[in-house]
């Protein structure tokens, strides 16, 4: 009978979280659709918004022009509709973090949730600086670069021989979105490797002299990294190279700073004994 009961009570708390946890994914839901519903009926603006880096290359080019063209029927549509998903994340993020951190608290202890608050809230600053850094610096430097391959066409009518085919940009619409929001998501998650191995780091998963030992191995990872998610050109392979590996450097150094304030609690407290240390080392 007790083992009846047991599994009784062992099950009321697994039930409490799993309606808990849907409480807070309703919540997200509704917040993440009505973000996406906002966005919908504004994308005109932020699209014109997201076309700065491609008007302002042209510009420089003395192209006025920078227009976009549908080639589907369909195409403006889905514009509409990624330009509402991407920005209907951005407005909720801030409550889908709150509703996660709400689950989440309960569970931990008052000197665990001294330690994962301020992760929570670095995760997503860390995510806008990468965003601002790839739409504000490396979009228009790819965007250059892409633009340089124009070439402008000549006809002469004593000369057919010597006439060129120009070559000018008409860009889709949804492939510059596309383009766009790939650059933006990309060094939006690389910006989160000093929050995630820093969080790593005080979980005691990893360490800064592991860390160090696989640096060889972690810049081969940056590099096929870079090769992926960015376009095929050298210039925004190596800013997003260079970006990611002195964020690397920066978390060795984070997880660094963990670990010595790790070894002063502990011998504060009396756990950690530098005579037997350095017998060892002896």
């Amino acid at each position: 009978m007790s083992t009846e009961d047991d599994i009784e009570d062992s099950a009321a708390p697994l039930i409490e979280h799993l309606t808990e946890l849907r409480t807070r994914l309703i919540h997200s839901v509704v917040a993440f659709i009505v973000g996406m519903i906002i966005c919908f009926t504004v994308w005109n603006p932020i699209f014109d918004f997201l076309t700065h880096p491609l008007c302002g290359a042209l510009a420089e080019r003395g192209q006025s022009d920078c227009g976009l063209i549908l080639i589907k029927l369909q195409e403006g549509f889905f514009v509409a509709i990624s330009i509402s998903l991407m920005g209907g994340l951005i407005l909720s993020f801030p409550y889908l973090s709150f509703q996660m951190w709400r689950f989440v608290a309960p569970g931990l202890y008052r000197s665990e949730k001294g330690a994962f608050l301020p992760f929570m809230l670095a995760s997503p600053f860390m995510f806008f600086l990468g965003a601002s850094f790839a739409f504000y610096v490396v979009t228009p430097l790819a965007f250059n670069f892409f633009l340089g391959f124009q070439q402008a066409g000549s006809v002469l009518s004593d000369q057919v021989d010597n006439a060129t085919a120009g070559i000018a940009f008409q860009g889709s619409a949804q492939e510059y979105l596309s383009l766009t929001i790939k650059f933006i998501v990309a060094f939006g998650l690389c910006f989160q490797l000093p929050v995630l191995l820093t969080l790593m780091g005080k979980a005691g998963l990893v360490s800064s002299e592991g860390l160090g030992n696989v640096r060889k191995y972690a810049v081969v990872g940056i590099l096929v990294l870079a090769a992926l998610v960015t376009p095929p050109d050298v210039i925004t392979q190596v800013i997003l190279f260079v970006v990611v590996y002195g964020l690397y450097e920066v978390s060795i150094f984070l997880v660094r700073r963990v670990e010595k304030k790790r070894e002063d609690k502990l011998r504060a407290d009396g756990f950690y004994d530098d005579d037997e240390d350095d017998a060892d080392a002896g």
